[in-house]
């Protein structure tokens, strides 16, 4: 009951500052041109393959949905530490983080609700961009499968940035640096895989086997495997319990 305060709280102070609306709308104006693109590259080609007496039909989801599922990964490097700068961070620089966790709450309950209220914000974004993919069931027959597949990945991949956002959050009382640090943790993630395109030792593949790029590539394709699923919860859990750990050290220093 108390982790739903939280969210409810968290939530609405989201809505109340232009963050969330300044990062939605950015977000929904990069997605859509990509869309666009996507979509101008498809009918394109799609013409010259009839011009050259080619019958075989391109793969709307191959051409259009996957590139674009794969753009809006890359977006939420930008956008999920934005997200997470103010959790913690806020809480410290106004003094408020010492009411919170004296008050008869669990850390838990406070993790738990803000994290919550984030991935509530991110999935709000993604369903913004989910109203664009949707033409494309206007004027053809795309497989939804594969789309909603994807989906989970991103919801997934953005929960787990969240979590390592959040644990952030906690380490510093200053919104940019956790900004930047949540940045710069998220692009370093993102880029381990880059080791196995010339490295081919067991090591390379187990930093590559970090990265959340990799893990993403079969939900991009609509391939549901567990050990990609695996992944991203251990990374939320992961990210949830360090964020448990410092709230904890800040509990007994208060």
């Amino acid at each position: 009951m108390n982790a739903i305060t939280i969210f409810r709280k968290e939530l609405i102070s989201y809505f109340r500052s232009p963050i969330a609306y300044g990062v939605m709308a950015f977000f929904a104006l990069i997605t859509g041109y990509f869309f666009y693109i996507a979509v101008a590259y498809f009918v394109q080609m799609g013409i010259q393959s009839s011009m050259m007496g080619q019958s075989q039909p391109m793969n709307v989801n191959e051409s259009v949905i996957q590139p674009v599922l794969s753009n809006i990964s890359v977006i939420g490097l930008f956008m999920i530490p934005m997200m997470t700068m103010r959790l913690f961070a806020e809480e410290k620089r106004t003094g408020t983080i010492e009411l919170l966790v004296t008050s008869p709450v669990t850390d838990w309950e406070i993790i738990m609700g803000k994290w919550l209220a984030a991935l509530v914000l991110y999935a709000s974004m993604l369903g913004l961009s989910l109203l664009s993919i949707a033409t494309l069931f206007l004027y053809g027959s795309p497989d939804w499968r594969p789309m909603l597949v994807g989906y989970l990945g991103l919801l997934l991949q953005g929960g787990s940035l969240l979590a390592i956002g959040t644990f952030i959050s906690t380490c510093t009382r200053n919104q940019i640096v956790a900004g930047v640090a949540g940045f710069s943790v998220s692009l370093l993630l993102w880029v381990l895989n880059w080791l196995s395109a010339f490295q081919d030792s067991a090591a390379a593949k187990v930093v590559a086997y970090m990265s959340v790029l990799q893990h993403f590539e079969s939900f991009a394709r609509g391939v549901l495997d567990s050990k990609d699923i695996l992944y991203y919860l251990s990374a939320i859990f992961i990210g949830l319990f360090l964020t448990g750990r410092s709230l904890e050290s800040l509990r007994w220093r208060a």
